[in-house]
């Protein structure tokens, strides 16, 4: 049997165009093109193979890490072709390994279709900013999209904390200085307190995954810093709720009133597959009006909802009007819009057409 070449895989999913690669025993290696996944080959990986492949990426420490971890996320590049996001694991007392294709170039905000309104919130000089959706929704390109902005834009210091890095930023107008969880620091929350003493005028977090680093950024963003951060939520409302329930119960008062009083916006996202074979990215757009402040305050979340649907003249969006507009552009067919829909019934609504016609 023909041994795996990584090179020849590479090179197959850079020509494609593929989202990622997927490595996994007693299975050909697997791309995901356009949401779908698709065998390179009829010939299953070994066990030997696949650990010969995920090992011949690692260094010694991210050896010894794999083996005593049991899983590693790293960062890898093929210079001058591509760079991926990977997460290597065990399974079944064998090695797998998943990599996600890190574009190269940072496509702006234009670029990736997504509203005008999230420009606004790179112009601020304070407070939470947050991008949130399911793993794969794109939350990456779009915070790089927004600190390349400022990048260019502002004269600021920029730190980031990753896990891994993906996007390589170079100096602009700005200063940039990026950390990878593992790397160049133990944890997201000993990165964040080390930078509120780096004086830095934007903090991105990359995945706000604790208490205490939501904690941080909740502090950081009200004593004037502009924080960015991301969260595995599917909507605003449950944003909101994500970020306030982390607390115990004796701090969500405070919480809240920090929340509703540092937050810039929230954007939730997904990737859909388009009719001309590519993807975009759908996106709900949260305003901190003052309506929408007080709400926060008042606990009364499920309120928020209202709000996307009537803010327009805000730049707030709610995620059935994204897909109603993405399906009458003939971006998106209905089928797929119905099945993202936050309600199938309020995007029928919005479109006009009954059960029947849809």
């Amino acid at each position: 049997m023909t041994e795996p070449d990584f090179a020849q895989l590479v090179t197959t999913v850079i020509a494609s165009g593929a989202s990622d690669l997927h490595l996994s025993v007693g299975a050909p290696p697997v791309m995901r093109l356009n949401g779908d996944l698709v065998a390179l080959g009829t010939h299953p990986l070994t066990a030997q193979q696949t650990r010969d492949l995920v090992y011949g990426l690692l260094t010694q420490d991210q050896r010894q890490r794999l083996e005593t971890e049991l899983e590693i996320d790293f960062s890898y590049a093929v210079p001058g072709r591509v760079r991926f996001r990977v997460n290597a694991y065990h399974q079944r007392a064998s090695l797998g390994a998943a990599f996600r294709v890190v574009p190269s170039q940072i496509r702006s905000l234009e670029e990736l279709r997504l509203p005008p309104i999230l420009r606004e919130w790179t112009t601020k000089p304070r407070g939470l900013v947050l991008v949130t959706g399911p793993t794969g929704s794109g939350k990456s390109t779009t915070l790089a999209a927004l600190i390349d902005e400022i990048n260019s834009r502002r004269a600021c210091h920029i730190v980031t904390v990753e896990d891994p890095i993906e996007f390589l930023h170079r100096h602009k107008r700005s200063l940039i200085n990026q950390r990878e969880v593992g790397g160049d620091t133990h944890s997201f929350a000993a990165a964040l307190r080390s930078a509120l003493r780096q004086d830095p005028d934007v903090i991105l977090v990359g995945e706000m995954r604790d208490l205490e680093t939501i904690q941080i950024a909740l502090t950081a963003a009200e004593t004037g810093h502009l924080v960015f951060g991301t969260l595995h939520t599917s909507d605003a409302p449950q944003t909101v709720d994500r970020v306030i329930d982390v607390f115990p119960p004796h701090q969500q008062e405070q919480v809240r009133i920090m929340l509703a009083n540092g937050l810039q916006g929230i954007c939730t996202q997904q990737l859909l597959p388009t009719l001309s074979g590519s993807r975009v990215a759908a996106c709900e757009v949260l305003m901190p009006t003052p309506a929408v402040r007080n709400l926060i305050r008042e606990g009364k979340t499920h309120q928020v909802y209202s709000m996307l649907q009537t803010g327009s003249a805000h730049g707030m969006q709610s995620m059935d009007s994204q897909l109603a507009s993405l399906f009458r552009e003939g971006v998106v067919d209905m089928d797929l819009c119905l099945e993202r829909a936050s309600n199938p019934e309020e995007l029928r609504r919005i479109l006009g057409v009954t059960r029947a016609a849809a």
